[in-house]
């Protein structure tokens, strides 16, 4: 073997990978807009639903005021800004964030506005396997300038940490239709969700949520 041209090859594939790894991260999040804002309270505005799930717009909702409380925001109630759209003739979630930033601002006087899109909600069937998944985008919107001040991205999986099964076919088979069963009795999709959510509106992450007026780490931005 011509160990020369072996290490040779060796090391420009180990170059190729670090170059792709580099290319692939995520450049820094440019915050000049959402520190000269500083908002102080949110409006979190019921999620656009891009699944056939329908029940994924409220089950993410329901997890989005915790992370962003403990980040340190005001979150206007979801429940009372759900009712007010409802007073105003508004039922759909694309209504909603359609809706001028300035009418937000008058409505609920809140400082911005939170638009969350649901991308994957639901179980995704493979041929031995299945998972629940959920995965949303969100963007932060100054609704006294309409500046756009943050986006985001997360996901997460039932499948997050589990080693791959071992046990042969019929061992697959039957675990496949054990997780099935229980991601349907427990509403796995519902606690993916929480995942997701949190990993999307918390603060202190890379490229993540700044923390609020009313948090300790807020002069740490």
């Amino acid at each position: 073997m011509n160990w020369k041209k072996y290490f040779k090859v060796l090391a420009v594939t180990a170059s190729f990978l670090v170059m792709t790894g580099c290319a692939t991260k995520a450049p820094p999040f440019d915050y000049t807009a959402y520190k000269e804002s500083r908002p102080r309270s949110i409006l979190i505005l019921p999620p656009v639903n891009n699944t056939p799930e329908v029940q994924a717009s409220y089950s993410v909702l329901s997890h989005a005021t915790r992370p962003l409380a403990e980040a340190g925001y005001y979150v206007m109630p979801v429940t009372l800004v759900a009712e007010a759209f409802k007073e105003n003739g508004m039922t759909q979630a694309t209504d909603m964030h359609a809706t001028p930033v300035d009418k937000l601002r008058q409505i609920f006087g809140a400082d911005a506005a939170l638009y969350i899109t649901i991308g994957k909600y639901g179980t995704v069937y493979q041929v031995i396997s299945s998972a629940s998944v959920v995965s949303a985008e969100a963007k932060l919107v100054d609704l006294k300038t309409g500046k756009l001040l943050w986006t985001g991205a997360a996901s997460a999986s039932s499948e997050e940490g589990r080693s791959q099964q071992q046990g042969g076919l019929a061992g697959l088979l039957i675990t496949a239709i054990i997780k099935q069963v229980m991601a349907t009795a427990l509403d796995q999709s519902h606690q993916v969700a929480g995942v997701a959510t949190t990993r999307l509106l918390s603060a202190g992450t890379a490229n993540g949520m700044l923390y609020g007026p009313r948090s300790p780490n807020y002069d740490k931005n």
